[in-house]
């Protein structure tokens, strides 16, 4: 199989974001969403596992399967003129060769980048280190394979997300994830400066984290090291929680308030394609 020299081109568009400084990822759930956040700047385009189960009916948490998945992917990586990279969550499936699969399909719709999570479901437990490893060097000869080993692989680990351990625990799954072939550490859960710093200083990878309302600034972020900055589920929850204040508003009062400042239908008409 082989790739367009486009996914190639943005997949290494995507990789010289990350070296040449922070790259911030709004974190898209559908089409309409992903062309919004390209009009308003991004470089890059992520996706949300938990917006993208929403809009299609369904609770996060690896609850999607890949179909799906790769679907809601293709038509977000059709939607803009940017690179995107995908949650796939846990890969769509335990075992180096079901993340294998979920890589090859996501390769061929266009995506450049993934994320690969190391709990086999929420709240954990975690794959074993070595485990996680296998699976994340599935995935990266699992791109060659499909034509694009640029392929930008961020493994995600979720040992503060779930409280399932402290920051050597961390390290160690870099330094393993590093030596399977992953470009980058995403460390959900994990906010405080100091340790955010601490880890960006021992890394064996770049680090990714996320940003949260009342957590530290984009600026600060930055300055502890971090290389990659997103949203998770921010964006959606935001747009979900506006579209229940206007029906609210309308269903209550019967005013329309909750509308002002809203982006226009001709603006909004004109960021697509088709």
């Amino acid at each position: 199989m082989s790739t367009t020299p486009e996914s190639r081109e943005r997949a290494l568009r995507l990789r010289e974001l990350v070296a040449d400084g922070v790259l911030l990822l709004p974190n898209a759930w559908d089409a309409g969403s992903a062309a919004v956040i390209a009009s308003a700047g991004a470089r890059a385009v992520a996706t949300t596992s938990g917006g993208v189960s929403w809009s299609l009916g369904h609770g996060d948490g690896q609850r999607l399967d890949r179909a799906a998945a790769v679907e809601a992917a293709r038509r977000i990586v059709a939607a803009v003129d940017l690179p995107v990279t995908v949650d796939a969550e846990g890969g769509y499936g335990p075992l180096p060769a079901d993340v294998a699969e979920t890589v090859t399909a996501l390769v061929g719709v266009g995506a450049v980048g993934v994320n690969l999570e190391d709990s086999t479901a929420v709240g954990g437990p975690l794959f074993p280190v070595a485990e996680q490893a296998e699976r994340l060097r599935a995935a990266r000869t699992a791109a060659a394979v499909a034509g694009l080993p640029e392929l930008v692989v961020n493994a995600r680990t979720d040992v503060f997300l779930f409280g399932l351990g402290g920051l050597d625990d961390v390290l160690a799954r870099a330094e393993a994830y590093a030596e399977a072939g992953a470009d980058g550490l995403f460390v959900p859960g994990l906010l405080d400066p100091e340790a955010l710093a601490e880890l960006c200083g021992r890394s064996a990878l770049p680090v990714n984290a996320m940003a949260v309302p009342g957590g530290p600034t984009v600026a600060e972020l930055a300055a502890t090291g971090v290389r990659r900055i997103s949203l998770g589920t921010g964006l959606a929850q935001a747009a979900y929680t506006a579209a229940h204040r206007a029906a609210a508003e309308l269903l209550g009062a019967g005013t329309l308030t909750e509308l002002d400042g809203a982006l226009g239908f001709g603006e909004l008409n004109g960021l697509y394609r088709g």
